[in-house]
């Protein structure tokens, strides 16, 4: 199969982007298009495809089209190229890949692979940030509401009723640390929701995963605290702490992680590193 598969997500940006495919799909030789009438349809067709041995499969939308994309081709040696025309594009960005999407385009066949590293949690994958705690309380909000201020509604309100969390973090085969936090981040990559620097020391091919842990502060300090994630200096802050490890364990109750910005499940759950389990096409 010479053609690169093409995934794409007409929904993303509330529509716009799919006024914006048509310029992309030209700068493709030959695409098979997928585009599925659901993310389970979509996944099930593109594993389908990388079964023939395509030579690029190309995610065409934001962080949650390459989420699915990669549950498609972890592992497998086939190539993943991302266009970046969603609402949220940290991967892309976290790699180098170029927010223009014709720009990104052309890196299909003119780029370069790159090996880089996944995760694991249970039987899914995520390339970037699994969140767990207040950032993942806000995406559970805003995923049932609906509007264009779903989720600046949702930080409000998780803001009047959260409290601190009590977490059990167990690092590869370290004895457990047990503490009340904010939030706890697994990063394969630095940034979520749009810039958020929240792992700000990750690099994607180190064989480990970046474990940051935001401790217990009252909200007011919280409120001070976290806009600095947009530049990555929250990491200097004393409540921060910043690990390494490439198994991290989390037992957090009540509380419902995300990973790439999809839902990942109840904890206790275990984040996995696997050392390139993705090529991806990156920059010459």
């Amino acid at each position: 199969m010479n053609r690169p598969v093409v995934l794409v997500n007409p929904a993303a940006r509330g529509g716009r982007a799919a006024r914006r495919l048509g310029p992309v799909l030209a700068r493709l030789p030959d695409p098979e298009v997928i585009s599925g009438a659901s993310a389970g349809d979509t996944l099930e067709r593109a594993r389908a495809a990388v079964r023939k041995r395509p030579p690029v499969v190309v995610a065409c939308g934001g962080d949650g089209l390459v989420h699915l994309a990669v549950q498609a081709v972890a592992g497998t040696g086939v190539p993943l190229a991302i266009i970046p025309m969603g609402t949220g594009n940290d991967i892309a960005a976290d790699l180098g890949i170029p927010r223009d999407p014709l720009a990104a385009a052309a890196l299909v066949t003119g780029g370069v692979p790159r090996v880089i590293d996944a995760a694991t949690v249970g039987d899914r994958w995520f390339a970037g940030v699994l969140a767990c705690g207040f950032d993942s309380r806000v995406n559970e909000r805003a995923n049932a509401m609906t509007g264009p201020a779903r989720y600046v509604t949702a930080v409000l309100r998780e803001l009047r009723e959260f409290r601190p969390i009590p977490f059990r973090v167990t690092l590869d085969h370290h004895p457990a640390i047990t503490l009340e936090a904010m939030l706890v981040a697994v990063g394969n990559t630095r940034s979520y929701g749009n810039g958020m620097k929240i792992c700000p020391t990750a690099r994607p091919d180190d064989g480990l995963l970046d474990v940051v842990i935001l401790k217990a502060l009252p909200t007011a300090a919280f409120l001070r605290a976290f806009p600095r994630v947009f530049l990555g200096t929250h990491a200097k802050h004393p409540a921060v702490e910043i690990h390494r490890a490439a198994s991290v364990t989390l037992e957090a109750p009540g509380v419902i992680a995300y990973a790439d910005g999809e839902r990942a499940g109840p904890t206790p759950l275990t984040c996995t590193a696997r050392a390139g389990a993705l090529t991806v096409m990156t920059r010459p």
